[in-house]
């Protein structure tokens, strides 16, 4: 077992990101925090001083922890969840390709100084037409189980101006990135929804954007809309099948990833496990955010993630695990929802699952999050190996 390299830098970023915290970040509301982040990500994208020192932060924070996942290969087996690096919402696709084709705007903050801290990203969700989201505020935290929560409402720029922003800086983008795509809320009907998924998609391709896997997310709370319950069955092999069949129209090698909801049936997931069998998804993102009344208006839904998040989302990793037992699913199933630190991280692997995504552990513990969470656990391995061997003496 290697040693933890890091851990005094850790250790001294910990405590710095702690003070930030208390002092200055939860001083202000949810809401205004996260605005200002985006600000701050909009103006670091483009310094050179800012992307270097956070290359040079990455390095030393780090560990090599390289793991094949979904048909592809990480750098470490934390990413950032989709839902931060999306992008500005528009009224609709020409103002949004006005601002696109502008090469002095920024239309998606965070998409270089946010991996070059980081590591893996999934940026989006995007949609085939822009969003302008829900109204404000939809952004809040509920500090005391560490968890988050909003309704952002999928605010994007767009599948088809995402594609030609990242196009513009294809020589800049990360080396390993995902790209989520999302069905369109109020579709009338899975067809056109299919229809208008593959049209994203084809953005992207026609663009020369290959991430190194693709998402989609068959599951949104925050839009309040999903009436053709596209988790179902039969919608989800025909999204499923619609969106595998461009990529190998195509000869695109990227895997397709599909992004499922908690508090799911355990009979759903399995017909889920079924169906992402027979058409070739790659792998499983359990899950998406909890839907629970937003604090601002008990009538209207609002996605939880984090603390709150944990034990469903384990649940039905745990589901998805039996389900991919019984039918052969050679997939993998990748965690999101609570992984907030060693512990959470550690009840996830221990359930054989080798890659997760978080984003509320970005709020309570700063950038440097995955790099501290995966610490927590080589920690507990390196004392669990030393009671070990000293049993053994």
């Amino acid at each position: 077992m290697k040693d933890k390299r890091p851990s005094n830098l850790l250790a001294i970023y910990q405590t710095t990101w702690t003070a930030i915290n208390h002092s200055l970040t939860f001083r202000l509301s949810a809401q205004r925090a996260h605005n200002a982040l985006i600000a701050v990500l909009r103006r670091l994208d483009k310094s050179p001083a800012a992307l270097r020192l956070a290359r040079r932060l990455h390095a030393s924070a780090f560990d090599p922890g390289p793991v094949a996942v979904g048909g592809t290969q990480l750098s470490h087996p934390l990413m950032l969840a989709a839902g931060l690096v999306k992008g500005d919402g528009f009224p609709d696709e020409p103002s949004a390709m006005q601002a696109a084709v502008d090469p002095g705007r920024n239309i998606i903050p965070g998409w270089r100084i946010i991996p070059a801290l980081a590591g893996p990203v999934e940026f989006g969700s995007f949609t085939r037409h822009p969003r302008m989201g829900n109204e404000e505020p939809v952004v809040w935290r509920h500090t005391k189980s560490r968890s988050t929560q909003n309704r952002i409402g999928l605010k994007n720029p767009g599948a088809r101006a995402a594609a030609a922003f990242l196009a513009r800086h294809k020589d800049r983008l990360p080396a390993e990135y995902g790209i989520n795509i999302a069905a369109s809320p109020g579709v009338s009907d899975a067809k056109t929804g299919a229809r208008e998924v593959v049209e994203s998609l084809e953005f992207f391709l026609d663009a020369g954007i290959i991430p190194s896997w693709f998402t989609l997310n068959l599951s949104c709370p925050n839009t309040e809309d999903d009436p053709l319950n596209l988790q179902l069955e039969d919608e989800t092999g025909r999204y499923c099948s619609a969106f595998i069949d461009c990529l190998g129209s195509r000869a695109i090698a990227a895997p397709l990833w599909v992004k499922i909801s908690p508090g799911l049936s355990q009979s759903q997931y399995h017909a889920l496990i079924r169906v992402f069998k027979a058409v070739g998804v790659a792998a499983v993102i359990a899950t998406n955010t909890l839907p629970k009344p937003s604090p601002a208006d008990p009538a209207q839904i609002a996605g939880v993630g984090g603390g709150e998040l944990f034990a469903p989302a384990l649940d039905a990793i745990k589901h998805l695990r039996s389900a991919a037992l019984e039918l052969h699913y050679d997939g993998d199933l990748i965690a999101c929802g609570g992984i907030l630190d060693g512990a959470s991280w550690k009840a996830y692997r221990d359930l054989g699952v080798k890659a997760g995504q978080y984003w509320s552990a970005l709020v309570y513990r700063g950038p440097l999050a995955a790099a501290l969470i995966e610490s927590e656990v080589a920690q507990h391995e390196l004392e669990y190996e030393a009671v070990h061997r000293q049993s053994l003496a």
